[in-house]
């Protein structure tokens, strides 16, 4: 889950690790992909499957 920024409070799936401090998400607010430092995302300890498309990914985060 963000918890700071434009995204505060919603979901995303960290999709790649960029270097120590950032990766690579996938918000559910959001249609493209972002990079997020690693220090605004709380982890949740839920874990979901990447589907082939990022819509289908989304949906899950959604749902």
């Amino acid at each position: 889950m963000k918890n700071r920024g434009r995204d505060a409070g919603r979901k995303c799936v960290v999709v790649n690790l960029v270097d120590a401090n950032y990766v690579e998400i996938l918000s559910a607010g959001r249609k493209k992909r972002r990079k997020s430092n690693v220090r605004h995302l709380e982890p949740l300890g839920e874990k979901i499957e990447l589907k082939a498309s990022d819509e289908e990914t989304r949906k899950l985060i959604e749902g």
